[in-house]
């Protein structure tokens, strides 16, 4: 467990015999592996009440950079209190800030289950898509959450208005049960009276799902998150990223207008191309592209995708409640009932028939998120001891 090679990135190395990453005032942290794959260090951490009040459970620890700039400082810190906020069962839970040595570490719910994405892969490593009902019912849950995150209060009553900005298949997780959550709210805009405006330069979004209102660097609200949800569901429906071109050998754009908006906006996180390379697909995206895209998807599914997909945010979803009605509705109209049950079940097959990663060479087994045979062991033994 205390080989330095198991720690990744993670800056803190654990110690002692169990591990020890460090103690708070009200908790006490324990190494269990790092959280691979992620832009950030994280690590999965047994987290156990000092006083012996409460129940040990397990947390993501990631490290907050923060910048010396007061503001923007402030601005790291106003991310993760809005993020405390949020309760509801379609949204991981974010506990808080920890501090050890100077710097600050938010604790993030913890689950097993497997990202969107990964359960994309495995799929089309399978030969097939995920099943029409199951990627309605993700894509239903996490409008839901989004309804939800819009239209909580803050400390004044009002609604805080929070737009998530980073929907993709790698802020949904799939737990084992059935449970379908949204993470990484750590981008998100809000209308909170005192909040701090990000530069106008910084592009904070998952650009590769972005709308093209944020492309356009308009401030945007909730309907952005209705356009990203609706380039989930297509890419859910489809197995088909929706901006890949049609031609394969189509090369990326070099254009002079690409190259100016690169000039003058940067992505505050990484992307597989450009930011001005995917404005350009963005800002071309329209109702024949969904078509050609969606060519196999079923009528009425279709539909809801051309209107959560319109280039206006006025000709969208006004509202994700809105869009979890219509998608439920699709459910319901199917015959037989969809829920967490069914979702576990779906989820569990897919599992099974994974192929082993040395069969395919084609992804890593996702570390911290399924247990390795290592984690199951040291589950064994915590329980064993608790017994």
């Amino acid at each position: 467990m205390n080989d330095p090679s198991t720690n990744d990135r993670f800056p803190i190395y654990p110690t002692g015999p169990d591990g020890l990453l460090f103690e708070g005032p009200t908790y006490r942290y324990t190494f269990v592996s790092p959280l691979l794959d992620s832009p950030d260090p994280m690590a999965i951490a047994q987290r156990t009440p000092v006083k012996g009040e409460g129940v040990p459970c397990r947390v993501i620890l990631k490290r907050v950079q923060m910048p010396p700039e007061d503001e923007r400082r402030q601005r790291a810190v106003e991310e993760v209190r809005l993020a405390t906020r949020l309760h509801h069962p379609g949204i991981a839970e974010v506990y808080g800030l920890e501090e050890h040595e100077g710097t600050p570490y938010v604790v993030l719910e913890h689950s097993p289950g497997i990202f969107l994405a990964t359960a994309m892969e495995t799929a089309l490593l399978l030969g097939r898509t995920l099943a029409p009902a199951h990627a309605v019912y993700i894509a239903a849950e996490v409008a839901d959450a989004l309804h939800y995150a819009w239209t909580s209060q803050g400390e004044d009553g009002q609604p805080l208005h929070l737009v998530h900005r980073a929907v993709s298949p790698t802020s949904i997780r799939l737990e084992l049960s059935g449970r379908v959550t949204l993470t990484d709210f750590g981008v998100a805009y809000s209308r909170m009276v005192g909040r701090l405006d990000t530069p106008s330069k910084v592009l904070r979004a998952e650009l590769a799902y972005a709308a093209p209102e944020v492309m356009r660097r308009q401030k945007p609200d909730g309907r952005a998150d209705l356009y990203s949800l609706g380039m989930v569901l297509l890419e859910m429906l489809s197995g088909q990223y929706p901006l890949d071109p049609p031609d394969v050998n189509v090369p990326f754009s070099g254009s002079s207008e690409v190259n100016r908006y690169n000039a003058r906006v940067r992505p505050e996180r990484p992307t597989w191309t450009s930011a001005g390379e995917l404005a350009n697909r963005i800002l071309s995206f329209g109702p024949d592209d969904v078509e050609r895209v969606a060519a196999q998807v079923a009528e009425p599914l279709k539909c809801i995708l051309h209107k959560a997909l319109h280039a206006h945010p006025d000709d969208r979803y006004q509202t994700a409640g809105e869009m979890r009605d219509e998608l439920r509705a699709w459910l319901s109209s199917q015959g037989k009932s969809f829920g967490l049950s069914e979702a576990a079940v779906e989820l569990g097959t897919l599992l099974r028939e994974k192929p082993a990663p040395q069969e395919t060479r084609a992804f890593p087994i996702e570390k911290g998120v399924l247990p390795t045979p290592e984690e199951e062991a040291t589950e064994e033994e915590t329980k064993d001891r608790s017994e």
